[in-house]
């Protein structure tokens, strides 16, 4: 394991249920008691709920079954908006440095308030206070040195806690921990991870990269050994950026076939990576929302081991994410289709893509930019697949805000 250099002034402050504690702060008779927000789909779960094990996106019948006393209430977007508006007000008065990563949680860097304000455990202990006395809501706060760690501190802090992680004390911290809290292993990764015995951090630091490299790939096995080593370059950037894009289709309750269903899918993604490349923006993270014809929601994600802006990884990506719904799209149908691009980071994927052995062909990025420069003159219209003339691509419906 390698030496920690410097001092834990990252903090990772994430509001605490933030819609469902919106709700009990604004209606008393809504606090101590289990709350969910939305009806059809779970959009937020106050914790007594989620003890009787509600969660976030699962259908609300099955949420009332699990907690049948649960109050539910309707989704206020606009409260939730102005929530955040006074948290992020406190944020930006304790530290210019802020980066927002959502509606409700955003990285702080503090290192230089020590002689003013005091140490990073004293600021975010202030942050806390002020948050709850001006906005009325609870936010749990990890810090350490950098952000990977910051965020799965604020994770273990959570509820309305603060947790550091001492450059001394990372292993002591991250060691234990089950490998679905690394940065980037979801269900598919950590099933791989775990027929190889793996369960904790601890067991992928102790397995060579090129035996870890065989399973999960080589990119996705150098970003686990890098962050199992606590080597995050990343820092604090305050800078304006967007978290995500996305867009949907909704597509009636005509079926389907997988034929027309990927020329949709194609469509958006198309549309998707050149709107990435013209922000010189790299994605981390595929997300796919999809409504079924009983009206029950899925959403699936893939984090990339490299970020990156190509339309055919990213197509490949979707393509594998919607593969894995056939069945139940054939059983049930599908009403809508919706595809996002999330963890967005100013250009710094594509380098890194050209070296590794999943994307061997820089072609592809000459091919992506010659396109784009034919749509931004004549029109997105002007360059089709094959597969997409004379196909009907779905009626545009706008993306709801990325949430919890």
């Amino acid at each position: 394991m390698e030496a920690a250099t410097g001092e834990a002034t990252i903090l990772h402050a994430d509001l605490d249920a933030f819609y469902a504690s919106v709700e009990q702060r604004d209606d008393p008779r809504l606090r101590g008691r289990p709350v969910i927000v939305g009806g059809g789909v779970v959009l937020a779960a106050s914790y007594e709920a989620r003890a009787r094990g509600v969660r976030t996106a699962m259908g609300g019948r099955e949420a009332l079954r699990l907690c049948p006393e649960a109050l539910v209430v309707p989704a206020r977007m606009e409260a939730y908006s102005a929530a955040s508006k006074e948290v992020f007000a406190v944020f930006r008065d304790t530290t210019p440095l802020v980066e927002p990563v959502s509606i409700d949680e955003a990285f702080l860097e503090v290192g230089g308030l020590r002689r003013s304000v005091g140490t990073p455990v004293e600021v975010a202990a202030r942050l806390r206070r002020r948050v709850r006395a001006e906005a009325g809501l609870p936010v749990s706060v990890g810090i350490a040195r950098t952000k990977f760690l910051a965020k799965v501190a604020s994770g273990s802090a959570k509820p309305d806690g603060l947790l550091l992680v001492p450059p001394d004390g990372e292993d002591a911290f991250l060691l234990p921990l089950r490998v679905e809290r690394l940065w980037g292993v979801g269900a598919k990764t950590a099933e791989k991870l775990h027929r190889l015995g793996l369960t904790t951090v601890a067991d992928v630091l102790a397995l060579d990269e090129q035996t870890l490299g065989a399973t999960v790939g080589p990119a996705a096995a150098r970003h686990l050994h890098a962050l199992v080593r606590h080597r995050d370059p990343r820092s604090v950037s305050s800078g304006p950026s967007r978290r995500s894009i996305g867009s949907q289709r909704a597509l009636g309750r005509r079926a389907r076939s997988p034929e027309e269903l990927d020329v949709i899918l194609a469509g958006i993604v198309d549309r998707l990576a050149r709107r990435l490349r013209g922000g010189d923006r790299d994605t981390g993270t595929v997300v796919l929302r999809l409504r079924y014809g009983d009206f029950t929601r899925a959403t699936r994600s893939h984090t990339l081991p490299v970020p990156t802006r190509r339309t055919s990884t990213l197509l490949g990506v979707a393509r594998s994410l919607l593969a894995a719904e056939q069945a139940r799209i054939t059983e049930k149908g599908l009403t809508l289709l919706g595809l996002s691009f999330s963890n967005l980071a100013v250009g710094v994927g594509e380098q890194l893509e050209l070296s590794t052995d999943d994307e061997p062909d820089p072609a592809q990025a000459s091919l992506d930019t010659a396109l784009d420069k034919v749509r931004d003159r004549f029109g997105q219209a002007s360059v089709a697949r094959a597969t997409q003339i004379g196909r009907d691509q779905g009626i545009s419906s706008p993306v709801l805000p990325e949430h919890e």
